[in-house]
């Protein structure tokens, strides 16, 4: 019976990994402090899995912020301004480079894949001096050690870590991360000879990157890599690992030809058609890791199905070696990092939805049952338990509502868009709203304060009443408007204090919606989500923010925004359905939004920001699939504003990512004004423009970024705008952080704030003075 584990949660069941790293960043607790918290989890996870009997059990998976972060460190790859000067890196050098400090920015975070976790991208170039600087790897698998649990040590490959790298500043971008591969791998060297030296038996190598399209120089790279490593890795037993998509088939004979490899990790969740790959051609000998249970969502597995699966492979990879150990191993689809961590912590949640659902905890159970049942030792009552779930969840009647089902069929093959072109509705919008040049705004939330989280936490609890819960927001609204006047802010927010999460808010208020109490995923860092579970048709019953919106614009003169979530962001933090494609449950998302945004401006809100935070970081992996979701996802957007006036502006919202290859998807959104995330990415985003792609529509790239506690001054934020207006035109330009403010405390945000209107006063000035 083989089974085996890709990857585990870090932060904890009830998010002890977040509240031990947020206290020991505020000076609360000592380094001793949260090095317990993270022992007595890493024990916790590995003794989990070795009790329920898992095979291959990972470690050097747990973080304290990142597992690319991790490989950085382990290779001495620190960028100079964070004074560095060798030996083990410590807590002070690895979280500057993850958030910054008061005198240096920090590393750029990025999507990772198409997931809504985050890495932070190394930084490299020919005069990185690489060495030896984190032991994390073979101290974690001695600890397993230690404790009884044997396990197989992960490591980011060397290849898809640089790969995944990005050109320090001052290299030229056409500097090839791949030539830095013999000054790597020595050092992978090193960590592959202690670790076989502390006992390990199995290597585990996460090469992602095979499931991307790759030319014939980066395949070989692989090639190159992997011989190279091929007499060290002598005496061990090494795992290559991909997910999140088919690998090609140029890609699956580079994976299996391979020098010192012993087997293979696919994704047969997302990479359907690799299977085929695999019936075709598989090297005898070698293990096949075949992930069956689903990483990445929460739906209990089909165990019939994955059985029948696993046993039309069992002929192909079939059985020899060692003891005849089984060659086909069970597995996840990729780590179950994307996932919540265990559905024990439920105690809330509907009984006949939680019956449907599966967790990491009980996916490490659905994992072991099936390499069981696999061995002959089919546990009857587990199996008989899932297909009766499985088939209760195909007919419950609160899946299905037909009206709902009709008017997004009815969407398909139409194509939504406003009347007017975007400059003529800009002139009528301006004629409304009476704008300086360079307006300034917000993107949304602002500070979430302890004592605004009891107030909620309290209302949910009925601790207190409605009447006073409302009384509590109106008050909180108040101080986050009377505070944007104080500033002399143009465009206002009202703050979002009755917001939870800027999805669940929503999914709260919507039909086909389930939420849980600690499904907390991991996004970046100490930040987690609690994605909703998207399990039926969705509709709107009610207005979800006309109160709040309208209540926050009576407070002041000053155009007030509507804000809310688009339906492409709502899809992709949510966990989605799986019985019907992704487009058919976003066209029904659009619709509801689309409901919200005609009765937000019927309440005279004339500034309605409709956030696509996720739109990028949905695009399929592979480009063959880019066209088809490009289209449904912008369609999908535009469904939301096309009954609006030309008065009403409509505005958006996108995070971190790369869009300089979708920037003709984003024009055709067809928003009137943009904001972007620019500031940490190196302002990557403007070189689009210097390029030479013509954009119409206001936009907003970030002055400063937000999620780093430094409060740039006021020139920084300038000299930023300065680069802006060399490439966009000065009536198009918009000013604005980079991201929401919940996250910040008041006194950074007041300063940040102040400085950034400041700088766009004076660049009026400069501007005005030019004329």
């Amino acid at each position: 019976m083989s089974s085996h584990i890709v990857g585990y949660p870090r932060m904890g069941p009830k998010r002890e990994l977040k509240f031990a790293l947020e206290s020991f960043w505020d000076g609360k607790s000592s380094a001793e402090d949260l090095k317990k918290v993270a022992t007595d989890l890493r024990s916790s996870i590995w003794k989990q899995m070795a009790d329920v009997g898992i095979k291959f059990i990972p470690s050097n998976t747990f973080s304290y912020y990142d597992q690319v972060l991790d490989t950085t460190a382990m290779l001495g790859a620190v960028p100079s301004r964070y004074g560095w000067n060798g030996g083990e890196i410590g807590f002070d050098v690895y979280f500057s480079m993850a958030r910054g400090n008061a005198t240096v920015p920090a590393m750029e975070m990025t999507k990772w894949f198409d997931t809504n976790y985050h890495y932070i991208v190394p930084e490299l170039g020919p005069e990185v001096n690489f060495s030896y600087a984190s032991h994390k790897a073979v101290d974690e698998y001695k600890e397993a050690k230690a404790l009884g649990v044997d396990t197989v040590p992960v490591l980011v490959g060397p290849v898809s870590y640089l790969l995944l790298s990005k050109p320090a500043k001052g290299v030229e971008k056409s500097f090839s991360l791949l030539s830095l591969l013999p000054k790597i791998l020595p050092i992978y060297k090193e960590v592959i000879s202690e670790l076989k030296a502390a006992g390990a038996s199995w290597l585990q190598f996460d090469e992602p990157l095979l499931v991307m399209d790759l030319d014939s120089h980066k395949l070989k790279a692989f090639t190159d890599a992997y011989s190279e490593l091929e007499s060290t890795l002598s005496g061990v037993n090494v795992l290559v690992e991909t997910y999140f998509a088919d690998v090609t088939s140029e890609a699956y004979k580079t994976l299996i030809s391979l020098k010192g490899v012993t087997g293979y990790g696919l994704d047969l969740v997302r990479g359907a058609k690799t299977l085929d790959l695999v019936k075709g051609e598989f090297p005898s000998g070698k293990y096949l890791f075949a992930g069956v249970v689903d990483g990445r969502n929460i739906w209990a597995n089909d165990l019939a199905a994955s059985l029948a699966t696993l046993q039309s492979l069992e002929g192909i990879v079939g059985k020899g070696g060692h003891l005849l150990a089984d060659k086909l191993v069970v597995s996840t689809s990729c780590s179950l990092l994307h996932t919540a961590v265990d559905l024990a912590n439920e105690t809330k949640l509907d009984a006949e939805i939680k019956s449907w659902l599966a967790f990491a905890a009980q996916k490490v159970v659905e994992v072991n049952a099936l390499a069981k049942a696999l061995a002959g030792q089919k546990d009857e009552a587990f199996f008989s338990a899932n297909v009766a779930a499985q088939a209760s969840r195909k007919s419950s009647p609160r899946v299905t509502n037909e009206a709902v089902q009709k008017a997004a069929a009815a969407l398909k093959g139409s194509d939504h868009r406003r009347g007017t072109n975007v400059s003529a509705r800009l002139d009528a919008q301006q004629k409304k709203l009476n704008l300086p040049i360079l307006p300034t705004t917000t993107i949304g939330s602002f500070p979430q304060t302890p004592e605004l989280r009891r107030v909620r936490r309290e209302y949910k609890a009925n601790k207190i009443t409605e009447e006073e819960y409302v009384k509590a927001i109106k008050e909180e609204i108040n101080k986050v408007v009377k505070l944007q006047e104080e500033l002399d802010i143009d465009v206002l927010v009202h703050g979002e204090p009755e917001r939870n999460d800027m999805v669940e808010y929503f999914g709260e208020q919507l039909s086909g919606f389930a939420f849980t109490v600690n499904g907390w995923v991991q996004s970046y860092g100490s930040r987690c989500v609690k994605p909703p579970i998207i399990y039926g048709d969705v509709s709107r019953p009610n207005p979800m923010t006309v109160f709040w919106s309208s209540t926050a614009q009576s407070m002041t003169s000053r155009p007030m925004k509507g804000m809310l979530t688009g339906p492409v962001t709502i899809l992709n933090w949510s966990f989605v359905r799986n019985d019907q494609p992704r487009h058919e449950t976003c066209y029904q998302i659009a619709l509801a939004i689309k409901d919200e945004v005609e009765d937000l401006e019927k309440a005279g809100i004339n500034v309605i920001q409709i956030d696509e935070a996720a739109l990028r970081e949905g695009l399929p992996l592979r480009k063959s699939e880019h066209e088809f979701y490009l289209k449904w996802a912008v369609h999908s957007f535009r469904i939301t504003n096309v009954g609006v006036q030309d008065t009403t502006q409509i505005h958006t919202h996108m995070c971190y990512s790369n869009f300089n290859d979708i920037i003709k998807s984003i024009i055709d959104m067809d928003a009137d004004v943009i904001t972007i995330e620019n500031s940490r990415s190196d302002e990557k985003l403007l070189s689009v423009f210097r390029e030479g792609v013509k954009y119409g529509a206001g936009i907003g790239p970030g002055v400063y970024d937000i999620h780093s506690p430094r409060i740039p001054p006021t020139e920084e934020i300038a000299d930023r705008i300065r680069k802006m207006l060399a490439v966009l035109d000065n009536n198009i330009l918009w000013v604005n952080p980079d991201c929401g403010l919940k996250t910040r405390k008041y006194q950074e945000v007041k300063a940040a704030l102040s400085n950034m209107v400041a700088a766009a006063k004076q660049l009026r000035q400069e501007l005005a003075s030019a004329k």
